[in-house]
């Protein structure tokens, strides 16, 4: 039987990226879950229950090779190269004052994020939607009404900060490092309970949430 390479991807990533990837790839193992082989999950693996683990650290000239490989036979092991990625789909749209905004609808209807402001050029929104798209998952969540600080290890290049507006609802919003909410529920919560709720079914939805939108045929 040849080889075939059903999912391969390579791209320079930042310590944190990483250590959220793997986290991810940890969780799902230890749950016996599928294991997501891409970020988005929409390629998915449900390995052997005890595979054979390789670990493999390389020189070649001026370059390091660190692989971790697993190995078993097809039969023990089930692969989804059509994944559900995601239960939600970005919308991108020009609003009444012609900027361009973003939401997150869930398939049931509900928005679950907004970027919370417009755009003057499409271009830009896109980017909010992959800030998110990237750094929603693994992004730390934080009590701001408590002085809470997110954990110095792991985590993404964003916080998801827990709070109370003026009329005692809780909201979230998605803050990067650089100071910009890149994201918001859009909505108060009764309970700080409901306002995790949301802002989880971000962070499971956000990755693989295809973009519906103006001149895109209107689906990527």
């Amino acid at each position: 039987m040849t080889d075939e390479t059903v999912h391969e991807s390579r791209r320079s990533r930042s310590r944190q990226a990483m250590a959220t990837y793997f986290r991810r790839i940890a969780r799902a193992l230890r749950r016996g879950e599928p294991v997501p082989v891409d970020e988005a999950g929409t390629v998915t693996v449900d390995p052997a229950a005890e595979p054979d683990v390789e670990v493999e650290l390389e020189r070649d000239g001026e370059t390091v090779h660190f692989e971790v490989e697993m190995e078993w036979p097809e039969a023990d092991g089930e692969i989804d190269d059509d994944a559900v990625a995601s239960k939600a789909t970005f919308e991108l749209y020009a609003d009444s004052a012609d900027e361009w905004r973003w939401r997150l609808r869930h398939d049931n209807g509900n928005i679950i994020a907004d970027g919370g402001e417009g755009y003057s050029d499409k271009r830009d929104a896109r980017s909010g939607i992959e800030s998110v798209r990237r750094n929603a998952p693994g992004a730390h969540v934080v009590d701001v009404d408590r002085d809470e600080e997110p954990p110095a290890d792991g985590g993404s290049d964003a916080v998801f900060e827990l709070f109370r507006d003026s009329g005692d609802e809780w909201r979230w919003r998605l803050r990067h490092d650089n100071g910009n909410i890149v994201a918001d529920g859009g909505q108060g919560y009764a309970s700080k309970q409901k306002a995790k709720q949301g802002l989880r079914s971000v962070k499971s939805n956000a990755p693989g949430a295809p973009v519906e939108g103006p001149g895109d045929g209107d689906t990527e």
